[in-house]
């Protein structure tokens, strides 16, 4: 590697990142690629291990092993502080600094509780698998406390979880929590029936998944209801704290509360004085530059762009991979002195699953629903796992669950026994 090579520093290892690091390869390059973790996630299936239905290591793969044949990439772990764009180099919270010819924010999002962070501390989001574990333990503990619980009203707060946003992460949460109280755990406790478990989707807008037709809209509220999860549309939530979520003027007694109604970009913006709108995420230009800054790109959760026929690009996986490619092909034509274009984002379906034997996929004209949308749901997402092993192994946790109702990784941890 020669020390003459165009130096591309890319933030964040996820979709958007990786797809830019795997698309430059072979180019004249050299790539630093920096995450404050060490692990590449597959987001879409976060929701399973917080519902005990996978384990961590199913969904998550060291960076540094998926670069470990790639000489032209140096990982680093590392947490980023901010941009100095007038002297092109990346700080870090350490006082270091990495300079760049070509820089890439893939940096993502974070949870947004529009205005009361408080809220977190009662209601926590799911971005991370440090999110994940925490609520898996929350879910699995309220369980473990209610079955030692004597006093009615405090086993059914106990035995209450309430999801706010119905978006697909509130849906999938909703559903996968219903069925593992109904199917999984009913053999498994003495002194409480978890068929008893109330679990309530809370929607402010006057639908679950408002992304997708109505049609399938209607049918994702229906199937949630059949499975016993309980949606309560046009309401929002006013106050969340120790007891549970206050919404149309009544507080509902819950001891375990999931945030799943909302995002905000990463501080990128900030870090380059950038506009962005009101969730922070950065305006860039049609090629995904910075306003004002050529030689800086932004990707995914972090960005807005109306490159969607004219509609704002969906912040989901098929995205940031799609930003991430145009990203790496544009840096590869500048360096061969050959013109680039504007950013176009091809859709190719929404997905989002209800229970374990349900779905639904919008391909646009196709439209599926029920058990067939579940088969294709889980085979479109094994696909895009990294690894053999992995897909494999997720297979057969699948299968397991379809057949016998069992989750192999019910395990509690971060804590102890004591009931609080």
């Amino acid at each position: 590697m020669t020390t003459t090579a165009h130096r591309v520093v890319i933030v964040g290892a996820g979709f958007g990142g990786l797809e830019a690091t795997h698309r430059l390869a072979g180019s004249p390059v050299e790539i630093t690629l920096i995450d404050r973790r060490n692990h590449h996630l597959f987001q879409p299936l976060l929701y399973q291990v917080a519902t005990a239905s996978l384990a961590t290591s199913e969904i998550a793969w060291p960076v540094r092993h998926l670069m470990r044949d790639r000489r032209d990439v140096t990982t680093l772990f590392a947490t980023v502080s901010g941009v100095d764009a007038d002297r092109r180099c990346v700080l870090i919270d350490d006082g270091s600094e990495v300079p760049y010819d070509t820089l890439v924010l893939a940096t993502g999002a974070r949870h947004a509780y529009f205005g009361h962070d408080e809220w977190e501390q009662w209601a926590p989001g799911l971005k991370t698998l440090e999110d994940a574990t925490t609520l898996r333990r929350h879910i699995l503990v309220a369980f473990e406390r209610a079955e030692r619980e004597t006093d009615p009203a405090k086993r059914a707060a106990r035995l209450t979880f309430v999801i706010v946003g119905a978006g697909p992460t509130g849906v999938e949460l909703a559903g996968t929590i219903a069925e593992m109280a109904h199917h999984t755990l009913p053999a498994d406790f003495r002194n409480i029936d978890t068929n008893k478990a109330r679990v309530v989707l809370i929607e402010a807008g006057p639908r679950v998944l408002a992304g997708f037709p109505d049609d399938l809209s209607a049918y994702a509220q229906a199937s949630l209801e059949k499975i016993g999860v309980e949606v309560v549309l046009g309401q929002a939530v006013t106050e969340i704290n120790r007891e549970g979520v206050v919404f149309g003027g009544k507080l509902l007694e819950a001891k375990t509360r999931i945030w799943a109604a909302g995002v905000r970009a990463s501080p990128a913006a900030e870090w380059l004085g950038a506009p962005a709108d009101r969730a922070g995420r950065v305006q860039v230009e049609a090629d995904l530059t910075i306003p004002g800054h050529p030689e800086i790109f932004a990707i995914g959760d972090t960005v807005l762009i109306n490159a969607w026929d004219g509609k704002p690009v969906p912040g989901i996986a098929p995205a940031a991979k799609q930003q991430g490619r145009h990203v790496a092909e544009t840096i590869k034509a500048r360096l061969r002195q050959e013109p680039t274009g504007p950013f176009r984002y091809k859709h190719s379906g929404s997905l989002a699953q209800i229970g374990k034997r349900l779905a639904v996929i919008d391909f646009g004209r196709i439209k599926l629903r029920g058990t067939i949308a579940w088969w294709i749901w889980g085979i479109a997402h094994i696909y895009f796992l990294i690894g053999l092993r992995h897909r494999l192994s997720v297979a057969l946790s699948w299968l397991w669950i379809y057949a016998r109702d069992q989750r192999a990784a019910r395990l509690i941890t971060q804590g102890s026994s004591k009931v609080v």
